[in-house]
């Protein structure tokens, strides 16, 4: 007798199941538009962009200026600045690349002035407002932002082995001064490997020199995109 009560139970559960897939199959699309998410539906009280404007910046276009004056910031860690601040091989290294990315710039016509915006200027931790607002001071178009951090693998720290590996990673970003968008943004990362040459008496001499080489590689494969970038813009 329960095996009978059971046959109908079973075949109206089947049934039903593919009713529902029919039904699931056959709605229309246009039932799923109003689920359609255009919009932040979080509430977010510190926020220093409107949703409206959000919105207007995701769904607008934007145009680099035909005429450039460019400004320089490069980032640094309050322990770098510390460690580094009267170290004159450094300082004249970092220089060296700051003049390597100015040099890049200069090849395009389109930049008119190329300046450095002083330390004094900006705060020890700058944010973008901070920056920007430095920049409008200068009257520049954009702002050049970049860091480099560079070290040697652990591995070759052993004086006992002939070769240095180090390796620096490079990350530069443009800012627009008038829209305070980022057209353009790029991290690159190389490695590079040599012996201590004989000139050097120590093997932190070697290791500097190494990790340069290293920060010019990715220097040299920055530079190639931002010619890129302006030459497209």
């Amino acid at each position: 007798m329960k095996k009978i009560l059971l046959i109908p139970v079973i075949a109206f559960v089947i049934v039903s199941c593919g009713t529902s897939r029919q039904m699931a199959a056959s709605t229309p699309v246009e039932q799923y538009e109003d689920t359609l998410i255009t919009q932040s539906l979080f509430s977010d009280r510190s926020a220093t962009i409107s949703e409206d404007n959000i919105q207007r910046i995701l769904e607008g276009n934007y145009k680099l200026p035909s005429h450039l004056r460019v400004s320089f910031v490069k980032l640094e860690s309050p322990q770098q600045r510390r460690s580094f601040w009267n170290d004159e091989d450094y300082l004249k290294t970092q220089q060296a690349y700051l003049d390597s990315f100015a040099s890049q710039f200069r090849r395009s016509p389109r930049v008119s002035s190329i300046s450095t915006i002083p330390d004094m200027v900006i705060s020890k931790s700058p944010t973008f407002t901070n920056i920007r607002e430095a920049a409008v001071r200068l009257q520049s178009d954009i702002v050049v932002i970049y860091s480099i951090t560079s070290d040697v693998y652990s591995k070759f720290k052993v004086f006992s082995n002939p070769d240095i590996k180090a390796f620096a990673t490079t990350q530069l970003i443009i800012l627009d001064v008038r829209t305070g968008l980022i057209p353009f943004s790029t991290i690159a990362t190389k490695d590079f490997q040599s012996k201590k040459q004989k000139g050097e008496l120590e093997f932190a001499e070697s290791r500097n020199r190494i990790q340069h080489e290293a920060v010019l590689l990715t220097i040299h494969d920055i530079s190639e995109k931002i010619v890129d970038f302006l030459n497209k813009n």
